[in-house]
């Protein structure tokens, strides 16, 4: 086993604790992992259990794993994490070690270990404030972002008073115009030297912080808000040598539910209710809604690119990366139009490249963004070209989205379908609109 194929052992350390002697990197509680209970222990009476503390030491310690080592060229990585916890007796358990590994191992293509040992801090927050406010009785959570999909789906699939929005934060963000009521979670993890950018633990981040709070105010339905394109595309058609993402796809799912129920003692249940509509369908749904506009759309953010990249005013994003092309032709579908200045790439009817990306000066950023732009637009091309597969094709994924929801293949082969034809009509129609001189054509080969 060479250098880059041996386990890589992450030690969490409680404060004034020594590194165990076969740790490869150790980090401390506190200091490089930090978060803020308040508002989860302020969501019932009972408030936060130490199990919930517990399991928010263990994402920040995933996060810090999966995002520091760098992954070989077959993708694959040993880690192993010793961690501090509360409630030893619970991890301890088979059934939550089993599962928990099971679930990450699937999510992210690696292969986890844990080591949990007992944690020295017997209080880390104060129990039972008082409790928050959060108006009635809440039908299901929702993890909260600052995307298209958040905000449409929990207006869509229930009122403010029926919708628990958990929203995880680096840093405060005030509520903006068309936000639902959330709750945010303050969460940081501090890996300013890590060097793998994929971070597909981030699904498995999500799902634990709304589980907590279904937990804490004893709900059973958890909302994903992924549309179609998101939430299949990724794991249907993963890049070369990359392995398929699954951070929405429904089997992750269902892994992670007897996770949580085994570890919390609480059955939840992911619901995916727009996984078979295109985000564009999704955002014409939202529109409909009583006092809906498009101004309520306008403040989101999909952009996967840091400030760095952009090189610009960080209000704007890239206009290039999928995350922005696919938001670009949703709004286009749903008939929103959006200010030219909204995006670093504003115009994509251009044939000159150069002249698309004049405003970014660094030569390095500029190469980035044409890789990011070209992978983005020939994925959903090949995600359109899909609607044309036979369905002895299209079966290998139908049957594994089938058992994960319960369904016929045969109907989920039809849902499949006619969510592909969506996507292909959707992303023909913005490329024609567009015209035939687009850069984006020269990309996909010049047809459509």
């Amino acid at each position: 086993m060479n250098s880059q194929r041996k386990k890589q052992h992450l030690n969490v350390l409680e404060k004034n604790e020594q590194r165990q002697a076969d740790a490869t990197y150790a980090i401390e509680l506190e200091k490089d992992i930090s978060f803020d209970v308040k508002m989860l222990e302020a969501l019932a009476a009972e408030g936060c259990r130490p199990i919930h503390y517990d399991l928010l030491v263990l994402c920040g310690a995933i996060e810090f794993a999966d995002r520091h080592w760098e992954r070989p060229g077959d993708w694959h990585r040993y880690l192993k994490v010793t961690v501090p916890v509360l409630d030893l007796e619970t991890w301890q358990q088979p059934v939550v070690q089993r599962s928990l590994v099971e679930v990450l191992n699937y999510l992210t293509g690696d292969s986890w270990s844990f080591n949990f040992i007992k944690s020295k801090n017997q209080k880390p927050c104060d129990w039972h404030q008082l409790t928050l406010e959060v108006g009635e009785a809440k039908s299901f959570v929702i993890a909260y972002s600052e995307g298209l999909d958040s905000r449409a789906v929990s207006a869509l699939y229930g009122t403010q008073s029926e919708a628990l929005c958990i929203r995880v934060a680096k840093v405060h963000h005030a509520p903006m115009h068309g936000d639902s009521s959330y709750i945010e979670i303050p969460f940081s993890v501090n890996n300013k030297n890590g060097d793998e950018s994929t971070f597909r633990s981030r699904g498995f981040q999500f799902a634990c912080m709304a589980s907590i709070a279904a937990d804490i105010k004893k709900i059973e339905e958890i909302i994903v808000p992924e549309s179609g394109q998101g939430a299949l595309g990724p794991a249907m058609l993963p890049l070369y040598g990359l392995h398929a993402d699954y951070r929405n796809y429904p089997s992750f799912f269902r892994k992670m539910e007897p996770f949580i129920a085994s570890l919390l003692g609480h059955k939840v249940s992911f619901k995916q209710p727009r996984l078979w509509y295109t985000k564009g369908q999704t955002l014409q749904e939202f529109l409909k809604i009583s006092g809906k506009t498009s101004a309520d759309l306008m403040n989101t953010r999909s952009c996967w690119q840091t400030r760095h990249v952009v090189n610009v005013d960080f209000q704007r994003q890239c206009g290039l990366c999928a995350a922005c092309l696919l938001r670009r032709f949703s709004l286009y579908t749903a008939g929103i139009e959006e200010a030219p200045d909204n995006y670093v790439i504003s115009n994509l009817r251009t044939s000159n490249l150069e002249e698309a990306m004049a405003l970014m000066i660094d030569s390095n950023d500029r190469d980035n963004m044409l890789e990011y732009g070209t992978v983005g637009a020939r994925h959903f091309q090949h995600l359109a070209d899909m609607v044309r597969w036979d369905e002895f094709e299209l079966e290998v994924y139908a049957l594994e989205i089938a058992e994960a929801l319960n369904l016929p293949v045969s109907e989920t082969l039809t849902k499949m379908k006619t969510l592909l034809a969506a996507h292909a009509q959707e992303w023909h129609t913005f490329l024609r609109a567009h015209g035939s001189k687009s850069f984006l054509h020269t990309w996909l080969g010049g047809g459509i």
